[in-house]
């Protein structure tokens, strides 16, 4: 079983292994809660906690951004 095997069996990730899973840079997860455009993510605790994804947020925001063609881009912007 590969490290991304047991990270999508677990219910909660983390910045780190959310950014590896969708395959990009943790920093790119930063920016996109900032812009509020990234998956659904909790900060259990508060403002200070660390920020959790669930897996299903995740796979249905990759879903969401399901395309057919490239004119589809700008329909949705």
């Amino acid at each position: 079983m590969t490290m991304s095997d047991r990270m999508i069996t677990r219910r909660y990730l983390n910045t780190e292994e959310t950014a590896e899973i969708l395959r990009v840079s943790p920093r790119t997860l930063e920016r996109l809660r900032a812009l509020g455009t990234g998956p659904k993510y909790r900060k259990p605790g508060g403002l200070r906690s660390r920020v959790l994804y669930r897996v299903e947020d995740v796979e249905a925001w990759v879903e969401n951004a399901a395309y057919s063609s490239t004119s589809e881009y700008r329909a949705r912007a």
